[in-house]
């Protein structure tokens, strides 16, 4: 392996969970590198990163601007770039307007694009994000996910970790899904969902008549809770057989997601 980010026989457990159970990956320069998986899965260095956290971790008395004069110190950044850095950042995540405002008037979106202007304050070589959208409305996880694009175009690398499907989808270069403390796959999301999927799929309600009109068709259907799914390379052709014979019916045709890859590979039960 050869990247800016090397992992060899990586383990990590907590007490008699395994968390991590010997893998192995690396990020290269410059990509976005996710990790997906159910619940469960030194100062030089510490100056080269930036780190946004889950949990919003903000000094709640201080101002928007303060935060990121305070934070510059522990970094040894000389006051005129600290303010400098502050104003830029500031201007980028489009937070000027608030930089005298306290935390605790902050919205949910305004304080993860403030925790993501922290962790570029040190200018760092790799950004590592966990969960940045969480808990956001549409308008602002867009608006986080157009930043963190134009981060990586700038040649920043960034690891990120994320249960929204659509984020690794839209955002990734390369991912890994992992499951039981173990790597299941790795690859771009496209890579992904043409190598386990391949196909579109047809989305029709889970009802006896609808398994009746499948069974007679002689077409090939997966069960899931409340819906049946057929996968298959001509899904209007299936989507118009179906309703030929079970005229009324939902039918849903949709290219598969990444999301379909995930749920195939770690199940569908819920995980404490």
């Amino acid at each position: 392996m050869s990247g800016i980010i090397e992992a060899v026989d990586l383990k990590k457990e907590y007490g008699s969970l395994t968390a991590v159970d010997g893998i192995s990956f690396s990020v290269k320069k410059g990509e976005l590198f996710g990790f997906l998986g159910p619940n469960g899965a030194g100062r030089e260095i510490r100056g080269r990163l930036g780190v946004v956290p889950q949990e919003t971790n903000l000094d709640s008395e201080l101002t928007v601007a303060e935060n990121l004069l305070i934070y510059a110190t522990f970094f040894d950044i000389a006051p005129d770039d600290a303010r400098t850095r502050t104003e830029e950042l500031l201007d980028f995540f489009e937070l000027t307007a608030k930089r005298d405002t306290l935390i605790e008037q902050l919205s949910g979106g305004m304080k993860r694009r403030l925790l993501l202007a922290r962790a570029m304050i040190n200018h760092p070589e790799i950004l590592i994000l966990d969960e940045p959208t969480i808990g956001l409305d549409p308008q602002a996880r867009h608006h986080i996910w157009e930043r963190l694009q134009h981060i990586r175009a700038q040649g920043n690398t960034i690891v990120l970790t994320t249960h929204y499907l659509d984020e690794a989808a839209r955002l990734c270069d390369r991912l890994v899904i992992m499951d039981q403390g173990k790597i299941l796959v790795e690859g771009s999301p496209r890579q992904l969902i043409e190598t386990h999927i391949g196909m579109d799929i047809v989305e029709v309600d889970h009802i006896p008549e609808v398994v009746d009109c499948l069974t007679s068709l002689g077409i090939s259907f997966e069960s899931v809770s409340e819906t049946i799914q057929i996968k298959t390379r001509t899904p209007r052709q299936i989507a118009d057989q179906i309703l030929s014979v079970c005229p009324g019916i939902r039918v849903v045709t949709r290219p598969a997601s990444l999301e379909d890859v995930f749920l195939m590979l770690t199940g569908r039960r819920l995980r404490e």
